[in-house]
């Protein structure tokens, strides 16, 4: 079961979180090639973090799978993942850290 946990700094409580868990959810599948029934996505805002040393929008993400892991893999998911984080909650690809792990082959750590 791939697991997505993203945290950020941003006050979720006025925000239709919806879309991002529908998206987040379909992205993964696709990307690892899992079903969406077998995908977890959990979402948590208003988390201190500080980036370059200041408290602009920024989120940290892991995603966890028990295989289907691979470089391809990884760099599709920073990208679409940066791109969902940015589009819904304006947050820049720049300000965004993922670490990837695959269960069955160790630690992989990807940054974007």
């Amino acid at each position: 079961m791939p697991c997505l946990y993203i945290s950020t700094n941003l006050n979720l409580d006025e925000v239709d979180t919806g879309p991002i868990f529908s998206e987040a959810t379909k992205a993964l599948a696709s990307i690892i090639g899992k079903p969406e029934n077998f995908v977890m996505v959990i979402l948590k805002g208003s988390v201190a973090i500080s980036f370059n040393g200041n408290k602009e929008p920024a989120a940290y993400a892991e995603v966890v799978s028990m295989g289907g892991i691979n470089r391809e893999v990884k760099r599709r998911l920073i990208a679409t993942l940066g791109t969902i984080l940015e589009n819904k909650f304006s947050i820049p690809s720049t300000r965004f850290f993922l670490e990837v792990y695959d269960t069955t082959a160790g630690r992989n750590t990807s940054k974007i």
